[in-house]
């Protein structure tokens, strides 16, 4: 068959997806409100130095969003990592990168199902948290069954109602720094340094941390086939999108440290950043109730960030597989499949969905269980039930997220390596820097793992290589990967 053939052949995406619409896409999957969740263990960790490691993060991971945007001006694909490094080094490697990243996609809509239905309850106690999980993954679900520019158009209003939010904390902030005198001389500049705690170690210990604000931004390249000019938009939103989050996350996190300093500790890391807020805003007494107004509109902000990134990585997640299935990686006949009306891997949205919502309940169930066997509670229906309310599973899932994420930036900036420097004709720098610094950077982040990340990771991509292996007989029967028309 030539490639011509190929290239035409089969089920095709809808086109549809403006540049505006990808960096929407971008911005929503990785949160405008991104460092607010982690603040307080990012502040910790640098001891105060976060704006500095959060610039540090987004260089590095700029490194990586060229090679991403480079590879997809090659193959404007929606397999994305799978298909650059199976096309650039082998189709085994390409399989292996593929299979990493399914478990990044898949974890991610899973960890914000468990995340959503944790604050939905906190808002709403009168629902008990299984059934907040229920709606979420169904909701996701069904709105990313409706077609692309369905949730094209609800990441704009989630991006505009996120982005009035961040206005508001901006202009609160910036009455209440600019109504309190400040004797200090570098009152303005210790966020960026601050001599008295300094410490390269903390610095580069927190920015490992701050790099992950910043995961998600790969999920562009998996709408390539439904991009207008795939070939000139991908790359210029996958840069953009990593500057916009890097510029607000600093300008977030710079607030933050001036209202709070870094000498006086939280009283819980996971609350810090709606703790400033509080600090802001103080509370309002109504009657016998309490009311912190900010402190109530971060935590609904931070409900919507994730429902944004969950519903997002949930439609980056069916694109993989459809990429996937259609190169026979997969079962072609499930995962290849296109439904004809809204000309999108339904099947595969559906999976993903019934994943998210399973593994949610059996994330909590494991952690749960492990917590109340140390605790020498015997594990009754009573205790099950605790445990399926409780919200031990988002810990256990984020530690997990990244070990398929940065597999998958090490790939396909090893391909942008082999691609634009190794087969050129003249060796420039501009062809090797980006993906060098980029492979080494995820590399040694990828090394600094937690001890459950390397094992569940291990087991999940020793299962895919076994499957893998079997469906292809070693890798001896060829994929058969394509190139779409544009």
């Amino acid at each position: 068959m030539s490639d011509e053939t190929t290239a035409n052949s089969g089920p095709r995406l809808r086109r549809t997806l403006t540049l505006w619409d990808l960096i929407l896409y971008g911005v929503i999957v990785i949160q405008p409100v991104a460092p607010m969740s982690v603040y307080g263990v990012l502040s910790d960790r640098g001891k105060g130095h976060v704006v500095t490691a959060i610039l540090i993060a987004m260089v590095a991971m700029l490194f990586t969003g060229i090679s991403y945007g480079r590879m997809a001006r090659a193959y404007p694909s929606a397999g994305s990592a799978f298909t650059y490094v199976a096309q650039e080094i082998h189709p085994a490697a390409g399989y292996i990168t593929g299979w990493s990243m399914v478990m990044d996609y898949m974890l991610n809509p899973l960890i914000c199902t468990v995340w959503c239905a944790g604050q939905a309850h906190d808002f709403a106690p009168g629902l008990p948290v299984w059934v907040w999980k229920i709606f979420f993954a169904v909701v996701f679900t069904l709105l990313n069954i409706r077609g692309i520019k369905t949730s094209a158009r609800i990441n704009a209003g989630m991006a505009a109602g996120m982005g009035a939010v961040v206005v508001v904390i901006f202009v609160t902030a910036a009455r209440f720094i600019f109504g309190h005198p400040h004797s200090d001389p570098i009152f303005f500049t210790r966020p960026f340094y601050d001599p008295a705690t300094f410490s390269t170690g903390a610095l580069f210990g927190c920015t490992s941390i701050a790099v992950l604000t910043y995961i998600g931004f790969d999920g562009i390249s998996t709408l390539s086939e439904e991009a207008e000019n795939p070939r000139r938009n991908i790359m210029l939103a996958t840069v953009l999108t990593c500057v916009v989050i890097g510029v607000l996350s600093a300008v977030e996190v710079y607030i933050a440290q001036l209202i709070w300093p870094a000498s006086q500790p939280f009283a819980d890391v996971n609350t810090a950043y709606p703790e400033v807020m509080r600090r802001l805003w103080p509370a309002l007494h109504v009657g016998t109730h309490t009311i912190a107004p900010l402190f109530l509109l971060v935590g609904f902000t931070l409900l919507l960030a994730n429902f944004g990134s969950g519903m997002g990585a949930q439609l980056g997640a069916a694109r993989l597989l459809f990429g996937m299935g259609r190169s026979n990686a997969l079962p072609k006949s499930f995962f290849g499949a296109l439904d004809e009306k809204h000309r999108i891997p339904r099947n595969n949205v559906i999976f993903v969905g019934g994943v998210a919502l399973f593994g949610a309940f059996l994330l909590e169930i494991v952690a749960g269980y492990r917590s109340y066997v140390h605790g020498g509670e015997t594990l009754t229906f009573g205790t099950l039930l605790k445990i399926l309310n409780g919200d031990q599973a988002f810990g256990l899932g984020a530690e997990m997220l990244n070990f398929g994420a940065l597999i998958a930036f090490m790939g396909v900036n090893a391909a942008a390596f082999v691609r634009y420097f190794l087969r050129a004709e003249e060796k420039k720098a501009w062809n090797l820097l980006p993906p060098f610094l980029g492979f080494f950077i995820c590399l040694a982040l990828w090394l600094n793992l937690g001890h459950p990340a390397i094992i569940v990771g291990s087991i999940w991509m020793a299962a895919g290589i076994a499957f893998g292996v079997w469906k292809t007989r070693w890798f001896r029967e060829p994929l058969s990967f394509e190139v779409p028309a544009e």
